[in-house]
């Protein structure tokens, strides 16, 4: 096995544990966002407030909701970095 392959299961290993653990330590929390924030305002200010339509499906919990907006961001940010990546790489490549 490279030593490149089992660097990169380490740090996959240590992503899944950092993302994991939080969930596993701080019990019954609320981290609640601005749409959950702007939500209440607007209920706030005007009390015969409807929404146009409800969601499909709601999560658990907020922090459940909070986990799937950071797994979108780093699966975005990994989508784009690996083509920064590629690009330089066919572009040191071609240089060469």
């Amino acid at each position: 096995m490279n030593i490149n392959w089992k660097y990169n299961i380490g740090l996959l290993f240590i992503a899944v544990l950092i993302t994991i653990l939080p969930f596993m330590i701080v019990k019954n929390s609320d981290f609640a966002g601005a749409d959950t924030q702007a939500k209440n305002t607007t209920q706030e200010i005007s009390k015969d407030f409807e929404p146009w339509f409800s969601p499909f499906w709601e999560p658990p919990g907020t922090e459940t909701e909070s986990m799937l907006f950071a797994l979108q961001a780093a699966i975005g940010s990994g989508i784009i970095f690996y083509c920064i990546g590629y690009l330089k790489g066919k572009n040191d490549a071609n240089k060469k």
